[in-house]
């Protein structure tokens, strides 16, 4: 039984070593409570920090569980925290999110979203953070129609647009590089 016992100490103190322990994923400063992110010591390709990164994420696709958060909205505030962890200031960061087809509930109210599938949506703190950051997120209004989903249900301040490609020409033409996933 001891030696058992030191073996086991043995191990967790082998395994907690620095040789063996992993960094921790760190979010913030812009969101809080999501976006977490790795920190990249010395990259060969350096980051540009006198300029301004202007994207838009074609939010098309969310998970088929109705409890499960879209994690290619999250890719959005990955990107806003990764950056000002790396020394870019928020007024830098433009980041627009277009979201459309299977992603349509993932911008819904509260209200709506548990009338409709019986929960809180789980999107809905996330996507008030990336508001609150000046995140522009923007829905089809051709999925809108199509999916039964009015303006009135969606979380306050999520615009809507004609369709999702016009919002996607508009944004690039404005000097939004597309990220598509």
């Amino acid at each position: 039984m001891r030696s058992k016992t030191v073996l086991t100490l043995l191990l967790s103190l082998f395994l907690s070593s620095p040789l063996f322990s992993q960094e921790e994923r760190k979010s913030g400063p812009i969101i809080k409570d999501f976006g977490k992110v790795w920190e990249v010591n010395d990259p060969d390709f350096k980051l540009e920090k006198n300029g301004e990164l202007k994207v838009v994420f074609d939010i098309m696709y969310s998970p088929d569980s109705h409890k499960e958060l879209n994690r290619t909205i999250e890719t959005a505030a990955r990107f806003l925290n990764m950056h000002a962890q790396n020394g870019m200031a928020s007024d830098q960061l433009k980041v627009a999110l277009v979201v459309h087809h299977s992603a349509s509930k993932d911008i819904m109210s509260n209200v709506a979203y548990r009338q409709l599938y019986g929960v809180d949506n789980p999107n809905f703190e996330l996507i008030k953070s990336l508001l609150e950051a000046d995140t522009q997120i923007i829905f089809c209004g051709q999925s809108s129609k199509s999916r039964k989903i009015p303006k009135d249900d969606l979380i306050e301040n999520v615009q809507l647009a004609l369709s999702a490609m016009t919002a996607l020409i508009q944004l690039q033409n404005a000097g939004y590089s597309l990220i598509k996933f």
